[in-house]
């Protein structure tokens, strides 16, 4: 039964055994209560284990939420290389990464997203100069690349023969997208793991995608860590996805939230884009 403080003293000042002492300014005996003392010490005592208790839920509640800065990275590596799940920030929305040529890390996020293995996922990595240990970029022109990237570009490539993916990364396709996220958190991350990042919106399938961990939080139990970088100001529509398979052309698979840059630079580089069937029939 919970007893206020005010209740408690009283119900001591009834119970508790006293002694008399004459008053040292007039002859009114004093009272020295004992027991009160001893309770109140308990009382405070189960307060505040009452309040660890609090802060301990509280930290177990939120122990897989961590701030997305640089001194947290180390965390976020070892967990990719043991095949785990993450939740970061991106330049556009928060997204699922994993270790792309960890069959089982993949397999987790189509299954955290209820997605169908038939959608291929992008990959990221930490720098431009590493784009070619995972898809062909001899056939662009010099400087494309590293006009485009890092930024809220996807390009899809093809792979080729030379690419350290494992072919059970989006089974039946030639091409894979790349990203390099203008978002120095998560390029950290794909430096350290020493691989490539399979990355996709953080959310279930066919929802909206995510610019905040709030918008996630059903989710989190299924990640190792879920890294926080606030509210991401670049809206849902996510990055701009762009097919440079072909030599000399460019097609625009996904409009995004950098088409006009994206668009800009291709023709500085004098690429012609393909039209899809449906631009070409008007509709």
């Amino acid at each position: 039964m919970n007893i206020t403080a005010k209740a408690a003293e009283r119900l001591f000042l009834f119970n508790s055994r006293f002694t008399l002492s004459p008053s040292t300014s007039i002859g009114i005996p004093k009272l020295k209560i004992y027991q009160k003392t001893r309770y109140f010490g308990v009382l405070c005592d189960k307060m505040a284990l009452d309040s660890k208790r609090s802060k301990l839920g509280l930290e177990m509640k939120n122990k897989v939420v961590l701030p997305a800065t640089e001194a947290y990275a180390d965390e976020a590596i070892k967990a990719i290389k043991e095949g785990k799940v993450i939740a970061v920030p991106t330049d556009t929305l928060y997204g699922f990464a994993c270790d792309a040529c960890s069959t089982g890390a993949v397999n987790s996020i189509y299954e955290i997203k209820g997605r169908k293995q038939t959608s291929p996922l992008a990959i990221c990595v930490g720098d431009v100069s590493d784009i070619d240990r995972f898809a062909v970029t001899d056939h662009l022109p010099h400087g494309l690349l590293d006009n485009l990237l890092p930024g809220p570009v996807t390009v899809v490539l093809r792979r080729g023969e030379s690419s350290i993916l494992e072919k059970t990364l989006n089974p039946g396709l030639d091409s894979i997208g790349v990203r390099v996220p203008d978002s120095n958190f998560i390029r950290v991350i794909a430096r350290g793991s020493r691989s490539a990042l399979a990355l996709t919106s953080a959310n279930l399938s066919g929802q909206s995608s995510s610019v905040c961990i709030r918008d996630f939080e059903d989710l989190w139990e299924h990640c190792a860590y879920v890294y926080d970088g606030g509210l991401l100001p670049s809206g849902r529509a996510g990055s701009t996805v762009v097919d440079l398979t072909a030599e000399g052309k460019y097609q625009i698979l996904r409009p995004g939230s950098a088409l006009k840059e994206t668009t800009d630079i291709l023709h500085r580089y004098s690429l012609e884009e393909i039209k899809s069937m449906l631009e070409k029939a008007g509709l």
